[in-house]
């Protein structure tokens, strides 16, 4: 059941964006580095977006470049059609391209419906499609929204579809403000099913009800094979409050290991990423597992 799962870090850009303590041009670099160095070989390393609404992304054309040294996928993400441009310009390659499956989410976190957000990402796919990139397609509040509340199964499977036909190699499904339980989480997987192939499917679930493991592990059952993480489950959502950031990588790498799932990814060299990113943004990692590992570290040092 569980042959083969491609982790997507996404610490770098949806957990530190959402991060009040900015962290510098530099200090991102090496988290990636660190990151690539664990076994991540697939990582959205930035945003390009606008500074004022989004200032820890401020640099994302500096931090693509800087990695461009690495052995691996870098995504970064792109609101429109300028954006897609200045992420050309810094040499990427796959890029992601975000819609709501909520009318009330879609307002609030860009300033239009669901609808006027696909009309800005068309011309984007069009170029992308012409520049030989790659476009991974984003569906937020999949599982519940903070201003409409229950989200029905449908309207995510249509805006999957949507996405899917336009060019998306991948829909990337995000419980943002991690409400969803496993049999909604199978409900809404079923429904997004009918309309794009199980295995171009990812997802990306946060973990504000302690849900996000058991809503992967449904998704698995349903099989899905791609799970978005975030080292020491950074971030968090702006407009839900008291959401915490997605899954912690060190969390899903645990339960896959156990599952018999060789992840590729070494747990140690995950561990030193998220601690040294902890210490700069001046909070302890969210992730259940580096805890204890962090825990039992300091324990042995007093032995």
């Amino acid at each position: 059941m569980h042959d083969t799962i491609r982790i997507i870090e996404m610490g770098p850009r949806d957990g530190l964006q959402n991060e009040k303590t900015p962290v510098s041009v530099e200090a991102r670099i090496a988290f990636i580095e660190a990151l690539v160095e664990a076994g991540l070989r697939t990582v959205e390393v930035g945003a390009f977006v606008s500074p004022k609404a989004i200032p820890q992304m401020v640099g994302s054309d500096q931090v693509l470049r800087g990695v461009s040294h690495l052995a691996g996928e870098f995504h970064v993400l792109v609101p429109n059609e300028k954006g897609y441009e200045a992420a050309r310009a810094a040499g990427a390659r796959t890029v992601s391209v975000f819609a709501a499956a909520s009318e009330g989410f879609s307002r609030a976190n860009i300033n239009c419906s669901i609808t006027e957000s696909i009309e800005r990402f068309k011309p984007v796919l069009a170029r992308a499609k012409a520049d030989g990139v790659r476009v991974r397609g984003y569906v937020s509040c999949v599982l519940g929204c903070p201003f409409d509340g229950k989200v029905k199964p449908q309207a995510v499977a249509d805006v999957a579809k949507t996405l899917w036909d336009l060019g998306c190699y991948e829909i990337s499904l995000g419980d943002t403000i991690g409400v969803g339980t496993p049999l909604k989480a199978k409900e809404m997987l079923r429904a997004v099913a009918a309309h794009v192939p199980t295995e171009n499917l990812a997802m990306h679930f946060h973990d504000t009800y302690g849900q996000a493991l058991a809503n992967l592990y449904a998704g698995m059952e349903e099989g899905v094979r791609a799970i978005d993480a975030a080292a020491g489950g950074l971030g968090g959502c702006p407009f839900a409050p008291g959401a915490t950031g997605n899954v912690a990588t060190e969390d899903v790498v645990y339960m896959l290991e156990g599952l018999g799932v060789r992840t590729g990814v070494d747990m140690q060299k995950l561990l030193t990423a998220t601690n040294e990113m902890s210490k700069l943004i001046g909070r302890a990692p969210v992730s259940r597992v580096a805890a204890a590992l962090n825990a039992k570290k300091r324990a042995t040092n007093k032995e």
